[in-house]
C-alpha cells in the first residue's frame, strides 16, 4: 500500500449519475476513507455533443446527497487540477511532446476510408484487423515534410513488438494477461489535436498521482493500452481493480427497462441516502456474508477489495425497498419529523415555518407513519387527511359504506365521540369499542366505517391515534358528512 492512497471517480457528464457509477463512487470513497487517503472527483467532459454543465451539477448533487464527500474536484479545487478534462489540454500536449522525445509515437496519415478498407481486407483474410502500421515505417524526414505541408494526421503509440505479454495483478480478479500481438498501435491524439480516451485517462491519472484505479470491468480491455502509455511516458502504472457489472433480475446489464437507474430518481422516489449507500455497498461486497444493515462508519472501517466479488451483482429493487424501510423504522421521532416536514411543505400541506409551532403534534404523528412505510414518498398520501379535506375514494365507499349497517355504525360512533372527553386515543378507543356488541356488528365493520368516513380510505395510520390528531370537531364533521353515502 502506498504511503498516500489516492483514488478517483471520473464520470462523464453525458447524463445523471446512474446506479453503476454510484456503486463505483462508493467503493472508491470507502477505499480512500479506509486508508486515510484522498478521494478525487474528475469530470471527463471531452464529448462536446453530450457533455453538459447541467449533468455535471446533477452528478455533484447526487454525490453530495449520498454523502460521498470528495477531497479534490471541480467544485473544491485541489493541488492537481484542473479537474475537468476540457481544461487539461496543455497537459495532454506536454505528454505528447514527451512521447515524441522518447520516440514512442509516430504520425499516421492514413485516412478513415483507407483504414476501413484495410480492416475489411484483414477480416476477409481472417487475420489481425488492427492497423497494419503502414505509417510506422515512414522515414522521419518524409513524415516531417508531410506534417509541415499541413497534411492531416493522428499520432499513434509505437507498441513495443518485442515486449512480452502485458501482465498486471488485478486487485479483484487476480493476474490478468494480454498478448502484445493483440494490441494495436493505438491512436493517442486525433487529427484535430484532441486526445483519445485512453491517452487522456492515463495522463490524468499520472499527473493526479492516482495510486489505485477502481472501476467497472468494461474497462478491462483499456487497461493494457493504458499500461503501455504509462511505460512509454516512463511512469509507473497505478494498481487496478475492476468491478463486475450490475445486472437486473433477468441476468442482463442493468438499464432503464429494469426501472429507475439514476441516483436522483431514487431520491425522488423516497429512498434515504444512507439506505441507498448501504445497498450500493452490498452490490459486490460484503462485510461477513450475513450482515445487511451497514452504516457509513462500519463500511469505512471494514471496506477492502479482497471481499469484492468477481461475479456480477444482481440489483433487487424489493430488497432495496425493504432496506429503506429498515432505515426509516430506525429513526427517532425527531429524525423522522425532520425528514417529513419538507415533504409536507412541498405538497402544500404545511406552510414554511409552521413546523416549529406544531412540533409536538408532528412528533406524535411520526411513529404512526414511520412504522408503516418503506419509502418517504408514501408519507404525503398517508397523512393528507390530517391536513385537508379528502374525498372518499370510490373503492372504499363501495367496499365499506355501501354495506348494510354502515349508517348505524357512523351515527353511533358520532354520538359516542360527541360525549368523549378528554379527546385522546385511549378515551376514543374505549368509546368506539363499546359499539360493535351494542350494534350486533363485527368490530372490523364498525371501525372500517369510521376509518373510511374520516380518512377517505380503508388504509390509514392507527385509527384511534389518527382521530386524536385530527381533532374532535373535524372528526365529528366528517362522520356527519359520510352519513350521506352510508347504507342503512
Amino acid at each position: 500500500m502506498p504511503e498516500q492512497v489516492r483514488v478517483r471517480f471520473a464520470p462523464s457528464p453525458t447524463g445523471h449519475l446512474h446506479i453503476g457509477g454510484a456503486r463505483t463512487a462508493v467503493y472508491n470513497w470507502a477505499f480512500a476513507r479506509r486508508h486515510g487517503g484522498s478521494f478525487v472527483l474528475r469530470i471527463e467532459d471531452t464529448d462536446p455533443e453530450r457533455s453538459t454543465e447541467e449533468n455535471t451539477q446533477a452528478i455533484l448533487r447526487a454525490m453530495e446527497w449520498l454523502g460521498l464527500d470528495h477531497d479534490e474536484g471541480p467544485d473544491v479545487g485541489g493541488p492537481y487540477g484542473p479537474y475537468r478534462q476540457t481544461q487539461r489540454s496543455h497537459l495532454y500536449a506536454e505528454a505528447l511532446e514527451t512521447l515524441k522525445e522518447r520516440d514512442a509515437v509516430y504520425p499516421c496519415f492514413c485516412t478513415p476510408d483507407e483504414l476501413e478498407r484495410k480492416r475489411e481486407e484483414a477480416r476477409a483474410r481472417g487475420g489481425f484487423a488492427g492497423y497494419d502500421r503502414t505509417c510506422r515505417a515512414l522515414p522521419a524526414d518524409e513524415a516531417a515534410r508531410r506534417i509541415q505541408a499541413g497534411e492531416p494526421h493522428t499520432w499513434r503509440l509505437k507498441v513495443p513488438l518485442d515486449r512480452g505479454d502485458i501482465v498486471f495483478c488485478d486487485l479483484v480478479r487476480g493476474e490478468m494477461r494480454f498478448p502484445i500481438s493483440a494490441i494495436d498501435d493505438l491512436i493517442v491524439v486525433r487529427s484535430d489535436g484532441t486526445p483519445t480516451y485512453n491517452f487522456a485517462v492515463a495522463v490524468d491519472d499520472a499527473t493526479m498521482r492516482i495510486t489505485h484505479v477502481i472501476r467497472g470491468d468494461d474497462h478491462i480491455s483499456n487497461t493494457p493500452k493504458q499500461i503501455l502509455i504509462y511505460e512509454a511516458l516512463g511512469l509507473e502504472a497505478p494498481a487496478f481493480a475492476h468491478l463486475s457489472m450490475i445486472w437486473g433480475p433477468d441476468g442482463k446489464r442493468l438499464s432503464k427497462r429494469h426501472g429507475a437507474t439514476s441516483v436522483e430518481a431514487y431520491r425522488d422516489m423516497g429512498y434515504l441516502p444512507e439506505a441507498l449507500l448501504n445497498y450500493l455497498a452490498l452490490l459486490g461486497w460484503s462485510l461477513d456474508g450475513e450482515t445487511t444493515v451497514i452504516d457509513k462508519q462500519t463500511l469505512v472501517a471494514n471496506f477492502n477489495l479482497e471481499r469484492v466479488s468477481r461475479n456480477p451483482a444482481i440489483f433487487d429493487a424489493e430488497k432495496l425497498e425493504w432496506l429503506n424501510g429498515v432505515y426509516i423504522r430506525q429513526m427517532t421521532p425527531e429524525q423522522f419529523v425532520d425528514r417529513m416536514v419538507p415533504l409536507l411543505e412541498q405538497a402544500g400541506l404545511m406552510a414554511p415555518g409552521d413546523a416549529s409551532a406544531r412540533r409536538e403534534w408532528l412528533l406524535a404523528l411520526a411513529p404512526l407513519v414511520s412504522e408503516r412505510i418503506k419509502r418517504l414518498d408514501e408519507v404525503v398520501p398517508m397523512v393528507r387527511f390530517l391536513f385537508e379535506e379528502v374525498p372518499i375514494d370510490e373503492p372504499a365507499r363501495s367496499a365499506v359504506l355501501a354495506k348494510p349497517g354502515a349508517s348505524a355504525a357512523l351515527s353511533s360512533a358520532k354520538e359516542a365521540l360527541e360525549a368523549t372527553a378528554p379527546w385522546e386515543a385511549g378515551a376514543i378507543e374505549a368509546a368506539l369499542r363499546a359499539l360493535p356488541e351494542r350494534l350486533g356488528m363485527k368490530p372490523k365493520a364498525v371501525f372500517q366505517a369510521v376509518r373510511v368516513a374520516v380518512t377517505g380510505s380503508t388504509v390509514s395510520p392507527p385509527l384511534f391515534e389518527s382521530l386524536e390528531l385530527l381533532g374532535k370537531e373535524r372528526t365529528l364533521a366528517r362522520l356527519q358528512a359520510a352519513l350521506a353515502y352510508a347504507a342503512e
